[in-house]
């Protein structure tokens, strides 16, 4: 039995439906995530578990209980889940210490402080009980908040967009900070973010959100190698469609060369298959296309862009088609310059050349079509 079961919600503000037949299940310790673009309805779902906002159809259950259907709703009180927000919401007139034992009521003092003096030491803020909320950073302010939503010992733990007010380089470092909190005291957690990288720092498994509808719930690396739709290919990551054919059941002859398949090769469309000839878009990684000063396949640099450790190129083929390549920083191309290239590819995606963009509800996901290199 999952811990968490979204069965199937629609969620609607008056006559403008926000969600449509949204459903999850995640299991005791796990953490998920939702990830999306603004206005994907990702944050409504949370809100919903929370019990901020009724469902209109399906039912949200914790533990195998109901807690949200049609014309019935219990208070977010009654539900044993902890929110850490956005913008902290600690309040400015208690301490550090009072604000993580805000939510132990009917606790005895001693019992109080001990379960205080325990979660500021799992936060990495042993000895500052005593201090103020403005006397504390960004980063500080967070673990605070997250300590005082872990106090009262939840059943659940939400976050919504808990990294957004921090700058890049502590954004990344606190969200490894906060799953290893999360998995120390074994919460089961979700996180609501528009950020992949937090998605992929903090989440066991990711539901991609778009238009209301979970396009494919999956784990990090199932997102990035094998996408389920279009909608989900172009989200996570970096990458380019570059034109291919199927040769057979086995093999897609693109630009680059002939990719060998250790699938039959499927359209992406639900046809069923593919006939010799037929035409389809291959996914391919900045990780696909690695450097090779050796090789007889050259393409022309259009646009770097540096990142410190690498070089991420823009190359333009022969055939003006445009594909990316992720090369150690000390191959230092120039604009214009034609470098060797070769496929690298353990995993590439394939959709039918004729695939609307729309991505569809997650049981209308045909699986892609998974080929690699002999």
């Amino acid at each position: 039995m999952a811990h968490l079961e979204l069965a199937g919600i629609d969620l609607a503000y008056g006559k403008h439906q926000i969600v449509r037949g949204l459903s999850l299940r995640l299991e005791q310790g796990s953490i998920g995530c939702l990830l999306g673009p603004s206005g994907c309805g990702k944050t409504t779902v949370l809100r919903s578990i929370a019990g901020f906002e009724p469902v209109a159809g399906g039912e949200i259950r914790l533990d195998g209980a109901v807690v949200s259907r049609r014309n019935f709703h219990l208070p977010p009180e009654r539900r044993r889940i902890g929110m850490v927000f956005q913008d902290y919401a600690l309040f400015p007139h208690l301490t550090i210490a009072g604000n993580i034992a805000f939510g132990l009521h009917g606790e005895r003092a001693e019992a109080k402080r001990a379960r205080v003096e325990e979660l500021l030491g799992l936060v990495g803020l042993a000895g500052q009980g005593e201090k103020f909320p403005h006397e504390m950073s960004g980063g500080q302010q967070q673990r605070v908040a997250l300590a005082r939503a872990l106090a009262p010992r939840p059943s659940l733990l939400l976050l919504d967009e808990p990294f957004s007010n921090l700058d890049v380089e502590l954004r990344e470092r606190l969200s490894y900070e906060v799953r290893d909190i999360i998995k120390a005291t074994r919460t089961t957690a979700i996180l609501v973010t528009h950020d992949q990288h937090e998605a992929f720092a903090v989440a066991d498994e990711i539901g991609i959100v778009h238009q209301g509808h979970i396009q494919q719930w999956d784990t990090p690396y199932n997102l990035y190698h094998r996408p389920a739709n279009r909608f989900v290919a172009d989200f996570i990551g970096q990458g380019v469609f570059l034109q291919g054919t199927v040769l057979n059941d086995r093999q897609v002859q693109v630009e680059l060369g002939t990719l060998n398949s250790a699938l039959p090769v499927e359209c992406s469309s639900g046809c069923g298959g593919c006939t010799r000839s037929c035409r389809v878009d291959v996914l391919l990684r900045p990780d696909d296309v690695v450097h090779d000063d050796v090789s007889p396949l050259k393409a022309e640099v259009v646009h770097k862009a540096f990142r410190g450790a690498d070089i991420l190129y823009t190359l333009r083929l022969g055939s003006g088609a445009r594909v990316l390549s992720l090369v150690p920083s000390h191959h230092n191309h120039a604009l214009g310059e034609r470098i060797g290239i070769r496929l690298a590819a353990d995993h590439v995606v394939t959709f039918h050349t004729d695939d609307e963009d729309e991505a569809a509800p997650p049981q209308q996901v045909p699986e892609p079509a998974l080929v690699q290199l002999s």
